[in-house]
C-alpha cells in the first residue's frame, strides 16, 4: 500500500537510506516538487547528486547518498510563513539554530529558508532536513 504524499515517500526512503548507510536511494514516482527538494538538498550539500531517469511511465530519481543526512522529512501540514517568521519554523523542526534547513516553497520557486529570507519572500514550510 502507498501513501498519498510522494514527497513525504520519497523523503522517508531517503532518511532510512542514510539510517542503514545505503550509498544510492531509488526515489520513485519523480515529480518537479521531489526534484526542487533534492536540488535544495544538493546545493546545501546534504546528498552527493541525483538523476531522473525516464522509465516510460512517471520517471524515477537515482540518488547518491553521503551519509551528511541525520534526519529528513516532510511538513504536514503546509504551514505558511513569513520572510520574518523563518526562525519560529527553524525552531520547531531544526535541532540548533543555523544547523540544517528548511525547505520552502515560494512565489519564486522552491528554495531553502536561508535563500528566502535573503530574497525577502515569505511561503510555505513543506521539508526539512539536518
Amino acid at each position: 500500500m502507498t501513501g498519498n504524499d510522494p514527497l513525504s515517500n520519497a523523503l522517508s526512503a531517503i532518511d532510512n537510506a542514510e539510517g542503514v548507510g545505503k550509498l544510492t536511494q531509488t526515489v520513485e514516482p519523480a515529480s518537479n516538487e521531489i526534484g526542487s527538494v533534492l536540488e535544495v538538498f544538493y546545493d546545501s550539500g546534504y546528498i552527493g547528486g541525483f538523476e531522473f531517469v525516464d522509465d516510460g511511465k512517471a520517471g524515477r530519481f537515482e540518488v547518491e547518498l553521503k551519509g551528511a543526512i541525520n534526519e529528513c522529512g516532510s511538513v504536514q501540514p503546509r504551514y505558511s510563513a513569513g520572510a520574518d517568521e523563518f526562525e519560529k519554523w527553524e525552531k520547531r523542526f531544526l535541532p540548533a539554530q543555523d544547523y540544517g534547513a528548511l525547505v520552502v516553497t515560494t512565489s519564486h520557486g522552491i528554495m531553502s529558508h536561508y535563500e528566502a529570507r535573503e530574497a525577502g519572500v515569505g511561503g510555505q514550510v513543506i521539508a526539512y532536513v539536518y
